[in-house]
């Protein structure tokens, strides 16, 4: 069921370089100009090709993106942390230990840990990029056009 939209969101999960950048990316997409939107992880790590390759399909272009950790965060003045890693979770939990910040889990498969060719590997990122588009969806309802 859809909610009233937060003014300020960050998706948080292990590296900020597949799941949080991919969700950040969706979410930018269809709420950009409505939602400030932020992504971090426990750990920084480079951004996965794959996942820029899987945003590219749907036109979302996340190449630019720079991984950043929670220790590199600017600003902590979110309405919502959304957690995609038990790890993310725990330290959006501690960083929001005095603030009134929301806090949500949403549990996401790792596509890194996928073995395969390159169509099985992309396969599993198409997966965990449309199981985000569907928890976006489900949690803000879907804009009538895209915000590109």
């Amino acid at each position: 069921m859809a909610s009233e939209l937060p003014a300020a969101v960050l998706f948080a999960c292990g590296h900020n370089a597949v799941r949080s950048p991919m969700a950040g990316g969706l979410m930018r997409h269809f709420f950009g100009h409505k939602v400030f939107v932020a992504s971090c992880g426990v750990h920084t790590g480079e951004l996965d090709p794959f996942a820029v390759a899987v945003m590219d399909e749907l036109g979302i272009d996340i190449s630019g993106h720079s991984p950043t950790s929670f220790e590199d965060l600017e600003d902590t003045l979110f309405d919502l942390i959304v957690s995609l890693t038990p790890e993310a979770h725990h330290a959006a939990l501690e960083l929001t230990r005095t603030q009134a910040v929301a806090v949500e889990y949403w549990p996401t498969l790792d596509p890194t840990l996928i073995a395969g060719n390159r169509e099985q590997r992309l396969q599993a990122y198409r997966e965990v990029r449309d199981g985000l588009m569907r928890h976006i969806q489900d949690r803000f309802g879907m804009p009538a056009a895209p915000v590109v």
